[in-house]
């Protein structure tokens, strides 16, 4: 069974990938991972306000909405509160590289087209194979256009491509408001992959204390349904590489999207649970799957559900949202 797959340019042993989380900064869960059967591992992100803090000696005005207040300072970690610091982040990376047979992809994450850019040149330095451009960004201000959000993004791929020689990926939020078109415009500006989505994680309120609550929750499968409709309708509109991150715990999520159009699977909460072994449960089960479906390459698989393959396009459009809602009935549930 063929499962090789090519991804930013890298060819890989598979589509499982490591996606950036905590796991990352411990070589061990890496090393184990990667033994299991991962097939290349994105590292955690170095943060726009990091290192701005780091470069400014810890003033933190930089990023967006922090600094026009006086009690803004204290909604980020202070410098110390980073697991790894710019310096450790790079020797990291550099370690990694030596350390595993697998691709190591380096991340950056931030909003803006400032000097903290200048990082992914030192990362691809340190020995990175790749580097993701993780844009987590929520548009709050009612004075700013989609265009504008999105030009700003072309600026931060643009400077960035004027000096790394590795591929660059970008990862996207849902909320962009004509996500093929952007999609389209992050390609032709040299950008050799998407990955769908950022996970935005949602603010609770707890009544009695009357304070917004901030708890991580893991992912779930049903995370992955977004993601499948826009690789489905991303896939075949261009050359470059889509890669999922969101809601792939089990085989058949894998399966999916593979069928929808990825060509790499990230995986992170599913492995935060079950340990770095998750990764040859996957494999094992996906080359079964394949198997026992006669295929005899996970190259043969991809895309097969897409919106230009998939033999009820429709599925992905308007006329089944219209479909679904006038045929349901309580008894459908």
């Amino acid at each position: 069974m063929d499962l090789s797959v090519r991804y930013l340019g890298l060819a890989l042993k598979n589509p499982l990938v490591l996606g950036a989380s905590p796991l990352s900064h411990d070589r061990d869960a890496v090393r184990r991972a990667v033994d299991a059967g991962a097939a290349a591992v994105v590292m955690h992100s170095l943060f726009e306000e990091q290192l701005t803090a780091e470069e400014l000696a810890h003033d933190r005005h930089a990023a967006p909405g922090v600094g026009e207040f006086a009690e803004s300072s204290s909604w980020l970690p202070s410098p110390t509160g980073y697991a790894l610091g710019p310096a450790e982040y790079l020797e990291h990376v550099a370690r990694l590289k030596r350390d595993l047979p697998v691709p190591v992809i380096g991340s950056l994450n931030g909003v803006t087209a400032r000097g903290w850019l200048r990082y992914a040149k030192l990362i691809e330095e340190a020995g990175a194979d790749a580097l993701e451009l993780n844009v987590y960004q929520l548009a709050t201000d009612p004075d700013e256009s989609a265009e504008t959000i999105e030009a700003r993004v072309l600026a931060m791929v643009a400077e960035i491509r004027t000096s790394l020689r590795i591929p660059l990926a970008v990862k996207l939020s849902p909320f962009h408001t004509a996500l093929a078109h952007f999609a389209r415009r992050l390609t032709d500006a040299g950008v050799a992959g998407l990955v769908v989505f950022n996970r935005f994680y949602q603010p609770d309120i707890d009544v009695s204390e009357l304070e917004v609550r901030h708890d991580l929750q893991l992912s779930s499968s049903a995370e992955l349904l977004l993601r499948l409709r826009w690789l489905a309708i991303l896939h075949g509109r261009f050359a470059q590489s889509l890669a999922v991150t969101g809601g792939v715990h089990e085989v058949t999520d894998v399966v999916k999207a593979i069928m929808a159009g990825a060509d790499a699977v990230q995986t992170v909460s599913g492995v935060l649970r079950r340990g770095p072994t998750h990764f040859a449960t996957l494999l094992g089960a996906l080359e079964t799957w394949l198997g026992e479906h006669a295929y005899e390459s996970v190259t043969q698989m991809r895309g097969s559900m897409s919106l230009v393959r998939c033999p009820d396009p429709r599925a992905y459009e308007r006329a089944n949202y219209v479909q679904m809602l006038q045929t349901w009935s309580s008894r459908s549930t």
